[in-house]
């Protein structure tokens, strides 16, 4: 059987609130137009996806220069909904899975990654989650300060970058809706996750592998988690400090 083709969701969507950091320390209005070794960030990332397996890209935008830079670049354009969940719910509506989800800070994107991330996700897997191991990540870039999830199989870090294989992946979609809609009352969050999985935790017995796909049963689809092979592809531009490594690590590539 021949794989099916994939499709790609790139997040760009302005948060209302607070200026973006990065954004706002370079002058513009989304950090997705920031300049990168001589391209826009959301540029590397549509290049990576359009030299792997993906044939179809979206992005999901509200400022105006982005949507026009998306145009530019070939990508379909979905209008960005209330939070991050609705827009990847409407992404999956008009592409369909599997769809990989990323976003547009995501800046050191290789299509390697994207690939490798694709053949290592189980056939069985509904949700696939990419994350990188502390030690992967402090190998590839030693003094990266990253947030890290410590489990008992080590500490990991997410790499912004998801696969939803299945169509049954709306039912993940729709916990995250539930889970951003719960965001200040974090009791309600723990409550989904189940005692069990909070105890296990807590104990330091619970590996991430087995949380996810824990997690992925008590709502009804499989979960996967998968290890990045390249420690990188967990840095992405949160902070202007990002935003320099970044510079200098894209600045240094043939």
């Amino acid at each position: 059987m021949m794989d099916r083709p994939h499709a790609a969701l790139v997040l760009a969507g302005s948060r209302p609130g607070a200026p973006d950091p990065v954004a706002a320390s370079e002058g513009t209005s989304h950090k997705a137009l920031v300049d990168i070794a001589g391209k826009p960030m959301l540029a590397h990332v549509v290049g990576a996806l359009r030299q792997s397996r993906v044939e179809r890209i979206a992005v999901v935008a509200n400022d105006p220069a982005v949507i026009a830079l998306a145009q530019d670049l070939g990508c379909e354009v979905i209008p960005a909904e209330a939070g991050p969940s609705a827009s990847v719910a409407a992404g999956l509506e008009r592409l369909g899975a599997p769809m990989l989800v990323t976003t547009s800070d995501h800046a050191l994107l290789r299509s390697a990654w994207v690939d490798d991330f694709i053949a290592d996700t189980p056939a069985d897997a509904d949700v696939a989650v990419l994350l990188a191991r502390r030690e992967a990540i402090e190998a590839a870039m030693p003094g990266s300060k990253r947030t890290y999830l410590r489990f008992a199989d080590g500490d990991w870090s997410g790499c912004n970058l998801f696969l939803l294989n299945t169509p049954r992946a709306e039912t993940a979609i729709d916990t995250w809706k539930l889970v951003e809609a719960d965001r200040k009352r974090p009791w309600r969050i723990a409550a989904r996750l189940g005692v069990g999985i909070l105890i296990g935790y807590a104990l330091g017995r619970l590996t991430l592998a087995g949380a996810l796909a824990r997690l992925g049963d008590k709502i009804g689809v499989s979960a996967r988690l998968v290890a990045a092979r390249d420690g990188l592809a967990a840095v992405d531009v949160d902070k202007p400090s990002d935003l320099a490594d970044a510079r200098a690590i894209l600045s240094a590539r043939p």
